[in-house]
């Protein structure tokens, strides 16, 4: 179950698409969306973050800047609230999504732009200048 939300995670994949040998996706989706509503996923996070820094498995020291993360295309722009004129579900769920791209997506993206970053650097040879 849990390599099946890595899956869909990793690949973006819908749920219906998840392969055979991960379960079924109805049952993925649904252990998923109760564990995220539950904090399941922040707990183990957390524990796992806690144990590998109790190691030393963990360098805390990240450098972003603008000059090494890129924006996303349609960063620029963006309205920060759906249409006023959308009612009910529908905008909900535009509301829903615009927090989840600004809360999770876009420092998700971030994090992994500032990795493949430093990634470059430290296997790229020294500059004297």
């Amino acid at each position: 179950m849990i390599n099946g939300v890595f899956y869909r995670i990793r690949t973006g994949v819908q749920w219906r698409d998840l392969p055979e040998r991960c379960g079924p996706w109805k049952t993925v989706h649904e252990r998923h969306r109760r564990w995220s509503a539950g904090g399941t996923w922040e707990l183990l996070l957390q524990r796992i973050q806690a144990e590998a820094d109790a190691v030393g498995g963990i360098d805390w020291d990240i450098s972003v800047d603008s000059t090494s993360v890129r924006a996303h295309q349609h960063a620029a722009g963006a309205r920060l609230a759906p249409p006023s004129s959308l009612k009910g579900g529908l905008a909900s769920a535009i509301k829903i999504a615009w927090i989840r791209m600004e809360l999770v997506d876009l420092p998700a993206e971030l994090v992994q732009e500032a990795r493949r970053s430093a990634a470059r650097a430290a296997a790229s040879p020294p500059s004297f200048t």
